[in-house]
Formats: structure tokens, C-alpha cells, sequence
């Protein structure tokens, strides 16, 4: 079974969902739906930017495109789908056996 890889985001992205959760208007659980985050690890992520842990200089800073929010989303939804897979195909292989052993 494959393991699914941690995640690792870059400080621009989590910059991006902190902006989102607090300024957009949007509740955290909705911005964690869109963007395939854990709750815990957003409210994490704005518990620190409200210390100043997260915030970097302005002039370093460039947003996260909606196609790079996408494409780590579908990343995580691929290992996902990918393991599901992985236990499809062991349970399967299982069963058929079962079946085979109840023929006998």
C-alpha cells in the first residue's frame, strides 16, 4: 500500500489561505473545503499569522494562483485515490480467494 506523502506548502500559499480564512469573509471549515486542507492545520496557520509567525515583507511576497490551490489539491486527491485503490485491489484479492475456499 502506498503511504500518502505529507504535505509540505510553501509560506506563499499558506499566506494565501490565512488572507482568505480571515479577510474573505468565508468560515474556516469553507475555506479548508476549498482548498483541501485539515481544519486544524488552517486554524494552526492563522493562530501563527496572528502571532506574526507566518507574515514575510510584502515585496517578497507573490499570491498563489487559483491554478497552483488546483493543482495541490489535486495532488492530494490523487494519493487518495491511489491508496483507495491500493485497498480495493487487497480486499478484492480477499474476497476472491473467500470464494474460492467456499467452492471446495
Amino acid at each position: 500500500m502506498e503511504k500518502v506523502p505529507r504535505s509540505v506548502f510553501t509560506k506563499e500559499f499558506k499566506e494565501e489561505a490565512v488572507k482568505m480564512a480571515i479577510e474573505s469573509g468565508l468560515s474556516q471549515p469553507e475555506v479548508c473545503r476549498r482548498l483541501s486542507l485539515a481544519n486544524s492545520t488552517l486554524a494552526r496557520w492563522v493562530r501563527q499569522a496572528r502571532k506574526g509567525g507566518i507574515s514575510t515583507p510584502a515585496s517578497k511576497r507573490t499570491p498563489v494562483t487559483e491554478e497552483e490551490m488546483e493543482l495541490a489539491r489535486l495532488r492530494r486527491e490523487i494519493a487518495e485515490l491511489k491508496m483507495e485503490r491500493d485497498i480495493l485491489k487487497k480486499a478484492s484479492a480477499y474476497f476472491a480467494r473467500e470464494s474460492l475456499k467456499s467452492t471446495r
